[in-house]
């Protein structure tokens, strides 16, 4: 039996989204930052202490926890028997964002054309990607992402001989190169496998995940070790100030892929690791 969702109702939804994510930390993002406060000292220590307090402010007045609030990610998983009446999905999205972007004051950052560059004014349109799941439900989950980090990404089809090993090189020269001017302690998103346009979306998609969790495969879980490891021996550090914590978390995500190809994806996010998602 269809279920029916009018586009207004989503539009609401992402409305509130927009709103929450900028102003709150996610809980496990906080007990990791405390944790790595712990373990630090001097410049680092007092960084992180301040990246803290700047959470519990952003909480407590409803502010956004960075000025840069970030290019508009949605992922959404929409049950096959879901129909959605009014506007189609993609605009019910781009309406709530532009509603929340503007009510919110948050600041809005895209711009129309990439040579051009004339701000939309509204922080639309969002990048949305959308997985097809049995069942009836809609949800939605929002990733505001700043600039800066983004920028630290990188992409590469390596040749299958590389390996693993290749794969470490790509990955530590990627947060050396701009891994200090991504706001750290930083989070970073791993995807191996698939081609050139799926490999992005799953280091993104990495992204997603709560800090403290592990790869359901034990041969990843065990490289998302290892890459950590290796990224808090460059010392980096807090804001890029040196110290012990690089980075929080790695996550790795793989699809199959073509015999000839090993393409490879870095997709980094700052210490302000918004996200949130919402059920419809």
């Amino acid at each position: 039996m269809m279920r029916t969702i009018k586009s207004a109702e989503i539009s609401t939804a992402i409305e509130k989204l927009c709103a929450e994510a900028n102003y709150n930390l996610p809980k496990d993002v906080l007990k990791a930052l405390r944790a790595a406060a712990k373990k630090e000292k001097g410049m680092a220590k007092a960084i992180l202490g301040e990246i803290i307090e700047n959470a519990a402010i952003a909480a407590k007045e409803k502010i956004p926890l960075c000025q840069d609030t970030g290019t508009a990610n949605f992922f959404v998983k929409l049950g096959r028997d879901v129909k959605i009446t009014g506007k189609n999905l993609y605009d019910a999205i781009n309406d709530g964002v532009a509603a929340g972007y503007k009510k919110n004051y948050l600041r809005k950052s895209i711009v129309s054309d990439p040579l051009e560059r004339k701000n939309t004014g509204n922080n639309t349109p969002a990048n949305i990607y959308i997985d097809i799941v049995d069942g009836r439900g809609l949800e939605i989950t929002f990733m505001p992402k700043g600039g800066g980090s983004e920028n630290a990404g990188a992409l590469k089809i390596l040749e299958p001989s590389a390996g693993w090993e290749g794969i470490k090189k790509f990955v530590l020269e990627a947060v050396k190169a701009k891994g200090g001017n991504a706001c750290p302690p930083i989070i970073i998103g791993v995807g191996i496998g698939g081609d050139f346009a799926s490999v992005g979306a799953m280091a993104k998609k990495a992204l997603l995940r709560k800090i403290g969790s592990k790869n359901k495969s034990s041969f990843y879980a065990k490289k998302e070790r290892e890459l950590l490891e290796e990224i808090n021996k460059l010392n980096i550090g807090p804001m890029g100030m040196g110290g012990k914590t690089t980075a929080l978390a790695v996550f790795i995500e793989t699809k199959p892929c073509h015999i000839a190809s090993l393409p490879v994806a870095v997709n980094i996010q700052c210490h302000s690791c918004r996200r949130k998602t919402a059920k419809i």
